[in-house]
């Protein structure tokens, strides 16, 4: 099996000016006045119901230093500090032009902001932080796309691949002949997990996720269990598996809370949204995103570890 390596760094790095198109589920619950909050049992942000959500799973007294990685436009980090003041925050990104919009959003705090790969980053690094945040970017990491054509394989490529053996042997994996690795989001965990970080959250469209009963006379999909290729203006983002994410954390002695979005993003059957559901062709604006919003909350699944 030919792969090529699919890389989202030109993008984010040069051609991104805005990501008012691309409707991430944490963008798309932070207006006050979001039809996407209509759909949910609170009428509340992202960040503020992943907040709230965490209490259960960890002490915010015993978290002083947080680093959230690819913190788009930086609302969910603002949420944090917004419940939690006293949090030393970080916020690592490889677009400026976010950084821009983070800092701007998050002027009122006292946060640094690097202009950073986390792929590059040295372990040592990492040490200081108590909780890691990596929410709904993990697709746009490197991913070996498997493709039956011939062709000439790239230094990028040939590297990707040599590491991808090592943790196919070191953490047990088995990915089949044509299945899409994805290969930042192993690398990335690992470094993570290396450096000890205490907690850590990551949250991303899955290519395992199950449509519960509840939810199949309106909308209905079965797990592909491979990475599925997600277009998006000027680059390609892919879906994760993340039960291999899991085999990883497990060999260091995480422990591991795994779910969909909807654990904290609990929705809501009223008539509108059933009506909206319903509707084979969505007859307004606002029946189309509560659809859309709705398949994705149950598509997106979320990792949650602590150190043993």
């Amino acid at each position: 099996m030919i792969y090529t390596l699919n890389t989202t760094d030109n993008y984010h790095k040069n051609d991104l000016d805005s990501l008012g198109w691309e409707l991430t589920v944490c963008n798309a619950l932070y207006p006050e006045g979001s039809p996407c909050r209509k759909v949910l049992q609170s009428n509340k942000s992202f960040g503020v119901l992943l907040c709230h959500f965490l209490d259960n799973l960890l002490s915010w007294k015993e978290i002083s230093n947080i680093l959230e990685i690819g913190g788009g436009m930086g609302n969910l980090m603002h949420d944090f500090l917004s419940l939690h003041p006293q949090l030393k925050a970080t916020l690592l990104d490889i677009s400026p032009q976010l950084l821009a919009k983070q800092k701007e959003l998050l002027s009122a705090f006292a946060v640094s902001f690097w202009e950073k790969d986390i792929l590059q980053i040295e372990t040592d690094t990492l040490l200081p932080f108590d909780l890691v945040i990596m929410n709904e970017n993990l697709g746009d990491l490197p991913t070996l796309v498997a493709n039956p054509a011939p062709g000439e394989l790239s230094e990028e490529t040939l590297s990707s691949l040599e590491r991808a053996g090592y943790f196919i042997k070191r953490y047990r994996l088995s990915p089949a002949k044509n299945e899409n690795i994805n290969i930042g989001a192993w690398e990335v965990l690992e470094k993570l997990c290396q450096a000890g970080i205490k907690h850590i959250y990551l949250g991303e469209h899955s290519c395992e996720a199950i449509a519960p009963e509840y939810l199949k006379p309106y909308q209905y999909f079965v797990p592909s269990g491979n990475p599925e290729k997600i277009s998006l203006r000027g680059h390609d983002e892919y879906t994760i598996k993340f039960s291999y994410l899991q085999k990883i954390a497990e060999l260091f002695n995480y422990k591991i809370v795994r779910g969909p979005f909807t654990d904290f993003l609990k929705p809501e059957f009223s008539d509108k949204v059933r009506t909206a559901m319903q509707s084979v062709v969505p007859y307004s604006a606002e029946q189309e995103i509560i659809q859309q919003f709705i398949y994705d909350i149950h598509k997106y699944e979320y990792l949650f570890l602590t150190a043993s």
